[in-house]
């Protein structure tokens, strides 16, 4: 076998090897499992802009599921492959998003089907500073215990962690 030869068969085994690259698409068509940070999972972060597309996959080759138009949305990351992001939302929607569309400033929605109040402590025998309605999404500034701190629209004050989605029910947050 001549020199040239065997460059070009081992140039052709390199590119059809299945070790060959990074991320390998799995056999069976699903989503390779490829982890590009160390951060755990699942975490919540918050949408970037007023749209985000969400797609079927990791990359732009996958088609659009639906389109977010709500900045600072806060979303769940459940998977992480290179950079892209599979995120589920409030309603458990699940769908892949670039990490240019996600921000790690945290938010969170209001639940519930009455208005929540905001307190100007951490406890109900505290002031009322105004009334969040379900589907609100607030700045989250730190929780202690039960409470959490919030901001939006030019309010700010406390609210039972329990109506807040974004926020994990144990988690420690400063």
């Amino acid at each position: 076998m001549t020199c040239r030869r065997f460059f070009l068969f081992a140039l052709l085994i390199f590119f059809v090897s299945p070790s060959a690259g990074v991320a390998q698409e799995p056999l069976d068509g699903g989503v390779p499992s490829f982890r590009s940070t160390s951060l755990p999972l699942p975490r919540f972060v918050s949408l970037r802009s007023d749209k985000v597309y969400a797609r079927t996959g990791p990359g732009l080759r996958y088609p659009i599921r639906w389109v977010y138009k709500r900045e600072n949305l806060p979303v769940e990351i459940v998977q992480e492959f290179d950079t892209w992001r599979k995120i589920k939302d409030s309603d458990g929607d699940e769908g892949w998003v670039h990490t240019s569309m996600i921000s790690g400033e945290r938010t969170v929605f209001i639940e519930g089907e009455t208005l929540l109040p905001l307190r100007e402590g951490k406890g109900e025998n505290f002031r009322m500073t105004a009334r969040l309605e379900p589907g609100v999404t607030a700045f989250l500034d730190r929780c202690e215990g039960e409470w959490c701190r919030l901001h939006t629209d030019g309010y700010r004050g406390w609210a039972e962690r329990k109506f807040l989605w974004g926020i994990y029910a144990n988690e420690k947050f400063d």
